[in-house]
């Protein structure tokens, strides 16, 4: 059975439980739902928000392309995947992956891949904006971040 992966790029906020709840509905052959749910985090106390920017529609490809590379390398029975953009306060909620397979080994492999993927490759910019009013400029790229996504390489 081919899985169609669920991705959204949105500006609202979404709930994890119920997005879990819609990929097992009714399913009696899942085994496993592993679910990443990426928060802002308050930066000790300076950052106000997170400003994210995407391409629309280049968002969606690019994600549903490694998406794709997920259900190839392992057995999942759903995926989804919801990225926000806009303005996000810390303690709110940026992102989400919840695999669902058979088996715990590809639900984790596939979440951690994934995830991997949206911190070093996905098309997203974010800027911060702190507390004191001042912009601190756009995130750069991190290097322990491109070392973990380096692993999956083939």
């Amino acid at each position: 059975m081919r899985v169609t992966p669920t991705i959204r790029v949105q500006a609202g906020d979404f709930d994890s439980a119920r997005e879990e709840a819609l990929l097992t509905q009714r399913r009696r052959d899942v085994g496993a739902v592993v679910a990443f749910t990426g928060l802002c985090r308050d930066e000790n106390g300076t950052l106000a928000a997170l400003e994210l920017e995407h391409y629309p529609g280049m968002a969606e490809e690019e994600i549903l392309r490694f998406a794709n590379e997920a259900l190839l390398r392992w057995r999942l029975l759903g995926l989804t995947i919801i990225h926000r953009y806009g303005v996000i306060r810390p303690g709110e909620r940026i992102v989400l992956v919840v695999a669902a397979a058979r088996h715990r080994g590809d639900a984790f492999a596939a979440a951690e891949f994934l995830m991997d993927y949206l911190k070093t490759r996905a098309p997203f910019w974010k800027k911060e904006r702190r507390i004191d009013g001042s912009d601190s400029g756009w995130v750069a790229a991190k290097s322990e971040d491109d070392a973990a996504a380096s692993r999956w390489e083939r």
